[in-house]
């Protein structure tokens, strides 16, 4: 545990007023009542979350200061397995395919894809498919009559 020195705590209390963010709020009680000598377990029960929660919040204060007591932004590309720029290379192949008016097979873009990650993905084609049905379907469905 650090102790906070006078400067850090009037940080802390300017802090605390001035921010809007819930959470924020929320991590910047949870140091102060630790500065009051507070047990992490009694701050836990006070402040209503789990003792976890309170450990992680005065670890990072105790790392990273105010600034990293600051919700970290949620979004974008969480889980990509390629960057934007390696899926546009990869889909142009197929683009031009599109753009001729040929079918896009995507099982073919899946593999490419696969292979493009070294891994495989999750199977979420329907497992009941009849693939000669679909064919038959596909040289006949759009004869002009």
């Amino acid at each position: 545990m650090v102790k906070c020195n006078k400067g850090q705590l009037r940080r802390l209390k300017r802090a605390l007023r001035g921010r809007k963010h819930p959470a924020l709020r929320q991590r910047i009680q949870m140091v102060l009542l630790r500065e009051s000598r507070m047990t992490q377990p009694a701050i836990a029960e006070a402040m209503g979350v789990s003792l976890s929660t309170v450990n992680r919040a005065h670890m990072a204060y105790d790392q990273g200061g105010l600034k990293a007591l600051e919700p970290k932004p949620v979004g974008g590309r969480q889980r990509e397995n390629m960057t934007v720029a390696e899926e546009k290379t990869l889909l142009v192949r197929f683009a031009k395919f599109a753009g001729s008016g040929e079918m896009l097979n995507i099982h073919d873009l899946k593999a490419a894809y696969e292979k493009a990650i070294g891994h495989e993905t999750s199977n979420s084609i329907h497992p009941k498919r009849d693939l000669a049905a679909q064919n038959a379907f596909k040289k006949t469905a759009f004869q002009m009559l």
